[in-house]
């Protein structure tokens, strides 16, 4: 686990300034353990190193045996052991323990296929000096971030954007498109980010660059939706699949932990691991002071104790929350308006405050199995939809919507409050450049119908699950040096999941009907039949706390000056004006946090100008008591 960065270059010009070691110095939090860096003519690339594998010797930049091949990585190669073995039986010389050291000896063996092999984690830069080739690549699910920034003269590549914008040579400006989908989603989906020009290399994509010709080719090489449909007894083929990560995802040469509520996923995941790393598992949970309803310690605690592993816990105060909101939105990288957020960091310092290096979270059960009633709702709805389209009728019934549009996030609580709330709040010039189909273009187009339900999951997973939960769990995990691992974003549990799902319906069935059916045995029913309830933190006392501490921003603040936001509505959402909206999803809290995001983002332009500048400068305001 760790970070990378870098660039490719058009024309090699020995005397350009290289930016990239200041792109390394903004991800140290990412590999606290130390750095490697490669630079010739045509490439410079970095990384930063959390030792997960091969603690002593698995250090980048990795080589072939004739150094003809070089490698920065990020992340974990689950079957690593087994690729290894399966590589030295053709001759492969390995030099080190990593993992990652695979992806070149596969690179070697099958060129770019060679990611058809690698079961994990991943994001990586690859240089072929023989083939004057760099290779880009992501995960299928998208666990690791990739930012890029293309001009017609280089690419620029890193995990996170806070690393492209210390290079200096990224300019901040918002993109009215991409933040009317923030708006929306309460994120920015990808591949977007809120900066012009900056995007994300998509999940399952692969970027190619001839450097000579400067021909530059993207493909998808994986996509869940693409999975042969499967027959058999979806528990059984299920718990196969979740047997088999739950084996591999553990390897380590440093102490595991699990993130432990009362739920179903995160226990399942609990009892997983304990059969496969008894005794040496640590759990982390988080509650309230005063431990009301909505706190699920005492219920993860025994089923931590039944299990054997060691049980720590934290309580979120409205204090701490919100002294450190600030550094939170900065830490998430990008603008995710999530309440939850303090929760997800309290669990990584907490592991971090008790050694434990490594967390295994259950995300990514939710969208896979109907965790989410809207989500069901929706696949049903589609169903309905997708019914009366086959049957020919001259036109959808009223409550169906557009012809082409899927029925998803429109259904989604806030998905249209921000846009009632943005005909007061909204300058007429944003408001002008905007294209009011824009959000639900997402979830519109022909080839969504073939399987309605398959398409509603990959949306929940390249939207919700990806804009909002990974990336908080990956940024927050890494401010804290914690690599997240993600089980239920196994890409074999994925299309098992959807093979089912062509050939057997299941959004019409209890929420998560089948994975609870394959975890009979496994997880007690006593958890099996707890009702969900999810991250329920006092909301109310939350944000009038936070616009108490940092709602003057919104007063002629960035929002302001860009034009997204008249003055009026800067001074009505700064006092927290009940009557754009008072819960979480609505236009109030989206802007604080994209507010706060933006200062937190240009102070870190401001540092790549004057590097002794601390990364978080004035700009950012601090909370009034």
């Amino acid at each position: 686990m760790c970070g990378i960065t870098g660039l490719v270059r058009r024309n090699p010009d020995a005397g350009a300034a290289d930016p990239v070691p200041a792109m390394q110095a903004a991800m140290t939090h990412r590999g606290p353990d130390g750095g490697g860096n490669y630079s010739d003519e045509w490439i410079s690339m970095a990384m930063r190193r959390l030792s997960i594998i091969d603690l002593h010797g698995g250090w980048q930049p990795l080589y072939n045996e004739t150094k003809s091949i070089v490698l920065v990585a990020n992340g974990e190669i689950y079957n690593y052991i087994e690729l290894r073995a399966e590589l030295q039986a053709k001759g492969h010389r390995f030099a080190t323990g990593s993992d990652c050291e695979t992806i070149i000896h596969l690179y070697e063996e099958y060129g770019l296929e060679c990611v058809h092999k690698l079961r994990g984690m991943f994001a990586f830069a690859l240089w072929d000096k023989t083939r004057r080739r760099f290779v880009l690549c992501r995960d299928r699910m998208g666990e690791k971030p990739l930012y890029i920034y293309q001009t017609p003269r280089q690419i620029l590549f890193a995990s996170e954007m806070k690393s492209l914008l210390r290079s200096g040579m990224v300019p901040f400006q918002l993109d009215p498109a991409q933040i009317n989908l923030y708006f929306h989603y309460l994120f920015v989906p990808e591949p977007g980010t809120p900066l012009k020009g900056v995007r994300k290399l998509p999940p399952g994509g692969m970027m190619v660059i001839d450097v000579d010709t400067w021909t530059i080719s993207e493909t998808i090489y994986w996509d869940m939706t693409r999975a042969e449909p499967l027959e058999g007894d979806p528990a059984t083929l299920i718990a196969e699949q979740l047997d088999t990560i739950s084996d591999i995802i553990i390897r380590a040469d440093v102490p595991v932990g699990l993130a432990l509520s009362g739920g179903i996923d995160s226990g399942a995941i609990a009892c997983l691991l304990a059969r496969k790393y008894p005794g040496n598992l640590h759990a982390f949970s988080v509650g309230y002071p005063g431990r009301p309803p909505c706190d699920e310690r005492a219920e993860a605690k025994a089923l931590a104790d039944s299990l054997g592993i060691v049980f720590h816990d934290a309580e979120l105060e409205t204090e701490a929350m919100t002294d450190g909101f600030a550094d939170l939105v900065y830490w998430r990288d990008d603008p995710i308006a999530d309440i939850s957020g303090f929760g997800y960091d309290m669990v990584m310092r907490t592991a971090l405050a008790a050694g434990i290096p490594v967390l295994v979270q259950g995300q990514g059960a939710d969208e896979l199995f109907w965790g989410y009633a809207w989500v069901a709702e929706a696949a049903q709805r589609s169903h309905d939809k997708a019914l009366a389209r086959l049957q020919r009728r001259n036109a959808p019934a009223p409550d169906l919507g557009p012809e082409d549009q899927l029925v998803f996030y429109d259904i989604s609580p806030g998905f249209e409050s921000t846009a009632r709330a943005g005909e007061r709040a909204f300058t007429e010039l944003y408001r002008a450049v905007l294209d009011e189909d824009a959000a639900q273009r997402l979830f519109t187009g022909s080839h969504l119908w073939e399987w309605p339900a398959v398409s509603v999951t990959q949306l929940i997973c390249q939207t919700y699950l990806l804009g909002n939960g990974v990336t908080q769990g990956e940024r927050l995990g890494m401010a804290s040096s914690i690599e997240q691992r993600l089980p239920f974003l196994d890409y074999r549990l994925a299309e098992t999941v959807i093979g089912l799902r062509k050939t057997y319906r299941d959004d019409n069935l209890d929420p998560k009907h089948w994975l609870k059916q394959a975890l009979k045995g496994i997880l007690p029913d006593e958890v099996m039949l707890r009702p969900k309830r999810g991250f329920t933190p006092p909301v109310e006392e939350w944000l009038t706390s936070l616009f108490a501490a940092y709602g003057h921003a919104l007063q002629d603040g960035v929002l302001v000056s860009a034009g997204i936001l008249t003055p009026e509505a800067g001074r009505d959402l700064a006092r927290f004006d009940r009557s754009y909206g008072a819960s979480p999803v609505d236009l109030p809290f989206k802007a604080l946090v994209l507010e706060l995001w933006c200062r937190s983002m240009r102070s870190v332009v401001a540092s790549s100008i004057r590097p002794t500048a601390p990364v978080r400068s004035a700009s950012i305001p601090a909370p009034v008591h």
